[in-house]
């Protein structure tokens, strides 16, 4: 799964345009223990955090890479080896031999916005769904705890409006909905695990928002990325309109994912709290409990 549709402009500067961003931007420059690095493009694992070390240049910097995983090749400039990622062609930034930083003697300089880190130590690839289902507060708090979600991130989709704020999308002007960017292994569930729980824990059938949250930005929504996410989308859909469901959920194809502000990650985690407008409701005979 390939997913530059759904990529804001400054992360398509870097893998698709082939830029550079600027030194010391990117909060991946610090190496961590431990976790997996993923291609932001497509999802697949690139490099294990225990390759990573400082090499004080300003990018994130590893000694090694997956096997398979990174391509080179010659640069335009003619001198520096570029690196890609096999799976989508992604630009990451360059490989550097001979410095002896590390005793491996090599250095990938990777662009912080060509990667994202998720804490798993033996992932291989994800597979990513975006959706809507009311307030994101609450869809990510219940979606973090599905099994086999590696991670999630709230944002905004389906507007007019470049880098919305939250208070731009409060407005009910700019058109977005408030979303859940969604991460899962593939070896550990499946797009209609994830789906069926999405719809057990919202009230698709409410067509003015979602609980006590009234307005376009609280609607419920999947947006996929290709046929087959949009074929098991709709037989999940189906399957509920046999059950005698009438849904007010749209199936939209991906739109730009704008993050939303730093203060909205985790929102319920930060707060200890718990939903207020958010519950489970089983629906399915499928799902667990």
């Amino acid at each position: 799964m390939f997913k530059y549709a759904s990529l804001p402009p400054e992360i398509l500067r870097i893998v698709r345009d082939k830029g550079t961003e600027a030194p010391f931007s990117s909060p991946l420059v610090n190496p961590v223990k431990s976790g997996t690095y993923l291609c932001r493009a497509c999802g697949i694992a690139l490099f294990r955090a225990d390759s990573q070390f400082n090499s004080h240049c300003g990018w994130p910097s590893f000694d090694d890479e997956l096997p398979g995983r990174v391509e080179r090749r010659l640069d335009s400039d003619g001198h520096r080896s570029e690196i890609l990622c096999q799976n989508c062609q992604a630009h990451l930034g360059h490989v550097f031999e001979g410095e002896h930083l590390t005793p491996r003697n090599l250095r990938h300089c990777v662009n912080g916005s060509a990667i994202e880190f998720v804490a798993d130590t033996s992932l291989q690839k994800t597979e990513e769904i975006i959706l809507a289902a009311g307030c994101f507060w609450g869809v990510q708090y219940y979606l973090d705890r599905l099994p086999g979600v590696i991670k999630t991130e709230v944002g905004y989709s389906g507007g007019h409006i470049e880098s919305p704020s939250y208070e731009i999308v409060c407005t009910k002007t700019s058109g977005h909905l408030e979303v859940l960017r969604v991460l899962f292994d593939p070896e550990k569930t499946n797009l209609e695990a994830v789906l069926k729980y999405f719809f057990e824990i919202h009230d698709p059938t409410q067509m003015n928002g979602q609980g006590p949250d009234h307005g376009p930005q609280y609607l419920s929504a999947i947006f996929y990325y290709d046929e087959q996410q949009k074929h098991i989308a709709e037989s999940v859909m189906a399957e509920l309109h046999q059950l005698g469901y009438t849904l007010s959920t749209r199936c939209l194809a991906v739109q730009i994912f704008w993050p939303a502000e730093v203060y909205h990650q985790q929102y319920y985690e930060k707060q200890q709290g718990t939903p207020y407008c958010h519950h489970r409701i089983k629906r399915f005979h499928s799902t667990p409990s």
